[in-house]
């Protein structure tokens, strides 16, 4: 019998995603009935995994529990509480600011609100979760915290030093994910290029891969956020030789002005910067870089936005986002420098970076007309299937547009597909073949 109805709303990165479903799985394991995501204010108790990580994610997450907590003051919903970054970086502010919230909770509190939620915080089910992703993808969390100083980012002062999780775990992990039918893993950490230092003393991402790589019906890993400093030796050759490995390189160099990098106290160059871009491009041709930048950080004058947008239109990143600026408090750059772009200035630059992308992305989308290529199948929207490439991830990236008509394929399906063109956002593609494409298990 069900204790409770719990639902946990979640909000931010897909870190604070994992999280929710590892929280969720406790709860079921307590006795509650559990929902994610659920927008109606019908549940017992409602759980909000906040972003605090820069401006509009706090706005979101404070619009959040400002519409919960209207409910809670109706009666519709029993208890409400609020976890994550924005409450572990600002807690004794909002408890004051919204009465209502009944607990306040950080970033790793798991134990603390199953024992708010009469239940017991169980060890033995740390690997273990309940995916609200689509089923046949889910993100693997190797590590929390992050051991960079860079001049903007918040998140070593609310996630802490950098912790690896060991091996054993992520692939127990793993195993389990693809028992329950997960076929792509995406692997995501603060600083993937960093895993394992803390706890073998060196990286230990291509050993944790291989591990990865072995799980039986586990067909793809996509890597997320590699830090351009200490890029791991023979990653490139590794991704180049397993077809289990997506050629996909998630790469977040900020800048490409050495002032501003200095500013940002980044440890790379805008040299070696490049000069990493182009052995990736030479060594794994036909991989898509994915890259993110920011507009108006402390130290960007004209003379470096235009060397950034130079430094786009040369290089021709397959994906990228813009960020700008947000000044954060306890940030090196908050305490250091001043703000002096302003919000307008940093916004007309991302905006204007993002058109010469786009520009750059239908032209690189209508070099691939003619191709074939493994999809995986993520849903039935209308009359079309969409799906995603290698060299796509969910949420952030370009997606494929299937005709349904006259088809047999399900969300899960990875098939062959030739690419017939090309949409302002989406590629369109038919199918060609009636056999399951992508590698052997």
């Amino acid at each position: 019998m069900h204790k409770h109805t719990l639902n946990i709303v979640t909000l931010g990165c897909s870190k604070n995603r994992v999280d929710s479903e590892k929280l969720l799985k406790q709860a079921e394991n307590s006795g509650y009935r559990v929902l994610h995501d659920r927008e109606e204010a019908d549940s017992d108790i409602v759980i909000i995994n906040t972003c605090g990580f820069i401006n509009d994610a706090k706005e979101e997450s404070i619009d959040t529990i400002l519409r919960f907590s209207q409910a809670r003051e109706r009666g519709e919903i029993g208890k409400l509480y609020v976890m994550g970054c924005l409450s572990e970086r600002y807690r004794d502010d909002l408890r004051s600011e919204i009465p209502v919230v009944d607990s306040w909770f950080g970033v790793n509190d798991p134990a603390a609100i199953m024992r708010s939620l009469g239940g017991e915080y169980r060890d033995k089910l740390y690997s273990e979760r309940i995916i609200t992703t689509p089923g046949h993808y889910a993100y693997l969390k190797v590590s929390e915290g992050c051991n960079r100083t860079c001049a903007f980012c918040a998140i070593p002062g609310i996630r802490g030093k950098y912790i690896s999780s060991s091996i054993d775990d992520l692939a127990d992990e793993s195993t389990a994910l693809a028992a329950a039918g997960v076929k792509e893993l995406i692997i995501i950490a603060q600083d993937l290029s960093y895993y394992g230092i803390d706890l073998y003393g060196r990286q230990m991402l291509l050993p944790l891969l291989e591990r990865l790589s072995a799980i039986e019906g586990i067909r793809w890993i996509r890597l997320h956020y590699l830090y351009p400093t200490n890029f791991p030796e023979n990653l490139i050759e590794y991704i180049r030789d397993n077809p289990k490995i997506c050629p996909y390189i998630d790469l977040p160099v900020q800048h490409i002005s050495d002032k501003v990098l200095k500013m940002m106290r980044r440890s790379h160059s805008g040299t070696e910067t490049r000069r990493l871009l182009e052995k990736i491009r030479k060594e794994l041709p036909g991989a898509a870089i994915r890259t993110t930048l920011i507009t108006g950080h402390p130290g960007e004058g004209e003379k470096e936005y235009r060397e950034l947008k130079e430094f786009v239109r040369e290089f021709r990143f397959n994906r990228l986002g813009v960020f700008t600026y947000s000044h954060e408090e306890d940030t090196y750059g908050y305490l250091n420098y001043s703000d002096s772009v302003s919000n307008r200035l940093k916004r007309s630059r991302a905006d204007e970076i993002m058109t010469i992308q786009q520009q750059i992305s239908e032209e690189l989308n209508g070099e691939i007309k003619g191709l074939e290529t493994d999809v995986i199948i993520d849903r039935k929207e209308g009359i079309w299937m969409v799906g995603r490439t290698r060299h796509d991830s969910p949420e952030v990236d370009q997606e494929v547009l299937i005709p349904l008509a006259g088809s047999s394929i399900s969300p899960g399906d990875i098939i062959r597909v030739k690419i017939t063109g090309s949409t302002e956002f989406d590629l369109l593609g038919k199918r060609v073949s009636l056999k399951s494409a992508g590698i052997p298990k």
